[in-house]
């Protein structure tokens, strides 16, 4: 065992020595009265059909995603992603006539789960160990470049939706990672284009960059054919050679598949995460501006393992970031699947690393975020702490409802694109319409927050400079500039201003005023069920689980001291793994037991504002739709040293039993999670008359009482699955940047 780490030790500290120098030029943000006009628009870029192991068609979800009829969640950017590797389902496929269109009919006794071989016209599997001779299987290279994207030009030319492709990628040497290639995609010609009335479509576009991506370094794809026929060099002919790397000397370069193929075995993590790196220059070098690659669920698979295909520390975070910054830009710490028995599949041992068992880092999510961004001071903090552009994502990862059927409002284990997790993004695109380009711009700002359950749905978050006896920022002008971004939905471009993904520079000695203004949306929210929030009856406070209440807003407030140096001691660190993080009993160790690397000590909440007390916010009326806005501001006086803010807000607030502390911070979500009944602790006791019962379908929005799916411990309902995630809702901002001149500078940002 000794001898394993210090030989990962040993490698990781090459790695991360190759990563920084390769590394690219950082991004630059918006300057004041630059920026092309542009709304915060909601979205989700990791979800899966047939194509991958998902439930349903390509059709059938783009509709329950985009949809603001039957399903009222509609989203406002959508990207399709499944798995990389090879699939044997034909996902082109739909489940009924309502689902039809000319150019992609119903075909009765075939639906989306029908085989690519049992296909009316069967597909010709191109690449080796496939074919309908072979296995069945198609690979996703050829899936996306011939199938997946067609139909999804097809879907957002005559849905008039931005909609397009992308893949989770299975990630050599780690898990998976939400990413995509747009070049090519939705070209402009698709706006004007005629749809056929019968017949098949014909793309004017292509998805030929994420196609080859996908063979070149996707670890699910062991194709040698370079993207041809079998036995012919008919067909793309790939080359996945990086230029100025050392692509063909690496020993795990295979000249018939013309890639890199690790071996497994001892190493394989370390091998796995040098191709990785090989991905990331590639997306940079071709594609800077139109691909981004995100780790998604990413202390799922447990820490990393430099003998298998598992983890992400904090040291492959930065290698990434290093390595390519213009894509590789943030994370998704709060993960989907959170309706499952486990919040976001993160269990105690779920992983084995040879014959040890492993939890997943942190064991369980924090209210429903991860432990890398759940606990303030942690991962996100440190990479934050270095002056980063490193962004938090969330995403649905939708598979199937578990024990329903993909039409029932209940789960037990995803919730709908939208549904729950929503992404809101700051897309500039003028007066034009959404398109891929300005949606993947508006990811790489940062300019973004994520909400669950619909707690907000506008957010302002804006800090301004302010020079006591010189140029004094009142209050009151600070607030009118957020009130009027919020209450149009849009951002703020005032010179001594930033606001979220931005940097504002200043001299020392200047006050920061930060002004927050926030929409949580009067009315229900898109949960099915009225009965009360019982982790809140806990408290004796009686609340509708389809109506949340925004309780409060955290300020959170970090240090920046520059880039960490590769090979340091505290570039490189693994959380503490098992119970020397969480003990069995739910509780945690503090940051103590974290390595200096993976941590950032001075993050802290410096300010909570809720609606009463003496931190209150004030309410505000719209002066566009005359909604509810909250507002609040803090000033820090006197900066002497780069630092950065951000937020995060619950409908829950402090000490909660068994969901929040005496603090206000999100507990271990062990205390819901099904998988072990001996850990529930928050019993759901409301009887209701409408409570359908498992086994039947109910696509409503008014079970009344305790679904009947719910756990049951001594003879009582216990809280679990979905209803543990519609009683803990969380949202998260993105930073705001402070450069002290002649201080530490923010490096990620201009």
């Amino acid at each position: 065992m000794q001898n394993r780490f210090a030989h990962r030790d040993v490698a990781l500290a090459a790695l991360a020595l190759i990563a920084t120098t390769t590394a690219s030029v950082a991004p630059t943000a918006a300057t004041a009265g630059t920026k092309t006009p542009g709304k915060y628009v909601a979205g989700d870029f990791h979800n899966h059909t047939t194509c991958s192991d998902g439930s349903i068609s390509m059709q059938k979800l783009v509709k329950k995603s985009t949809d603001k009829g039957d399903t009222p969640w509609g989203l406002d950017w959508f990207v399709q992603a499944g798995h990389g590797g090879n699939g044997n389902r034909n996902c082109t496929l739909v489940e009924d006539a309502t689902l039809a269109t000319p150019a992609y009919p119903y075909t009765a006794g075939q639906g989306p789960t029908t085989t690519w071989a049992a296909s009316v016209g069967a597909a010709a599997i191109k690449g080796d160990g496939g074919g309908v001779g072979g296995n069945g299987n198609m690979w996703r290279w050829q899936s996306i470049q011939e199938y997946q994207y067609p139909l999804i030009e097809y879907l957002n030319a005559s849905k008039n939706l931005p909609v397009f492709i992308g893949m989770e990628s299975v990630v050599a040497g780690h898990e998976h990672t939400s990413m995509s290639v747009i070049t090519g995609q939705i070209p402009l010609a698709t706006e004007t284009a005629s749809l056929p009335a019968s017949g098949p479509y014909s793309a004017l576009g292509n998805a030929t960059a994420l196609a080859q991506w996908s063979y070149c370094f996707d670890r699910g794809d062991t194709d040698k054919s370079r993207g041809n026929t079998t036995g012919s060099n008919v067909g793309n002919n790939w080359n996945c050679a990086v230029a100025g790397s050392n692509s063909t000397a690496d020993i795990s370069w295979d000249a018939t598949a013309q890639k890199l193929m690790p071996a497994g075995g001892t190493g394989t993590g370390d091998r796995g995460h040098l191709k990785t790196l090989e991905a990331l220059k590639w997306m940079a070098q071709n594609h800077a501006t139109g691909s981004y690659y995100v780790p998604a669920h990413l202390e799922r698979a447990g820490p990393f393992y430099a003998d298998g295909n598992q983890g992400f520390n904090i040291e492959h975070l930065r290698n990434f970031n290093n390595t390519a910054p213009m894509v590789a830009f943030g994370f998704e710490s709060q993960p989907g699947h959170g309706a499952s028995a486990n919040r976001g599949e993160y269990q105690v041992n779920r992983n084995t690393f040879g014959s040890t068992k492993v939890d997943s880092v942190g064991g369980t999510t924090f209210g429903g975020t991860g432990v890398y961004a759940g606990i303030v001071g942690g991962v996100w903090d440190a990479l934050l702490g270095e002056g980063r552009n490193f962004w938090y994502f969330a995403s649905s990862d939708w598979h199937n409802r578990g024990s329903f059927g993909p039409d029932d409002r209940r789960s037990t284990q995803d919730f709908y694109p939208g549904e729950y997790a929503r992404d809101y993004v700051m897309v500039r695109n003028g007066g034009n319409k959404l398109r891929p380009q300005t949606i993947v711009d508006g990811l790489r700002t940062g300019n973004s927050f994520v909400a669950s359950g619909q707690l907000i749905d506008r957010l302002a978050f804006v800090a301004c400079v302010s020079y006591p006896g010189i140029a004094a920022r009142t209050n009151a002008a600070v607030e009118a500039i957020a009130v009027a971004a919020a209450t149009n939905n849009t951002d703020i471009d005032t010179a001594g201003c930033a606001t979220m993904g931005e940097k504002l520079a200043v001299r020392p000695g200047a006050e920061i005023v930060v002004t927050v203004v926030a929409r949580d949306p009067a009315g229900t929210n898109y949960s099915p069920y009225t009965f009360p929030n019982p982790s809140l009856a806990q408290i004796g406070v009686s609340q509708p689980l389809n109506m949340p209440v925004l309780d409060h807003i955290d300020l959170i407030r970090g240090m920046v001291t520059g880039y960490r140096t590769p090979g340091a001691a505290d570039y490189s660190g693994e959380w503490p793994r098992n119970t020397a993080w969480l003990r069995t009993d739910g509780t945690t160790a503090d940051l103590s037991v974290v390595p200096a690397a993976a941590k950032n000590t001075s993050a802290a909440v410096i300010k909570t504002f809720s609606g009463n007390g003496a931190a209150a916010w004030t309410t505000v009326q719209s002066g566009v739709d005359n909604t509810a806005f909250v507002k609040m501001t803090y000033r820090i006086p006197a900066v002497s040293a780069s630092q950065y803010v951000r937020l995060r807000g619950s409908n829950l607030p402090a000490a909660v039993p068994y969901e929040t502390d005496a603090s206000g911070n999100p507990m271990a979500d062990l205390y819901t999670n099904a998988n072990d009944t001996t850990k529930l602790r928050i019993p759901c006791t409301t009887v209701g008359t409408n409570v359908p019962a498992t086994g039947t379908t109910y696509t409503g929005t008014a079970i009344d009482g305790c679904p009947t799916h719910l756990p049951v411990v001594s003879g009582q309902k216990m809280v679990a699955y979905d209803v543990a995630a519609w009683s803990d809702l969380w949202f998260y901002s993105n930073p705001i940047y402070i450069e002290v001149q002649g201080g530490t500078a923010v490096a990620g940002l201009k």
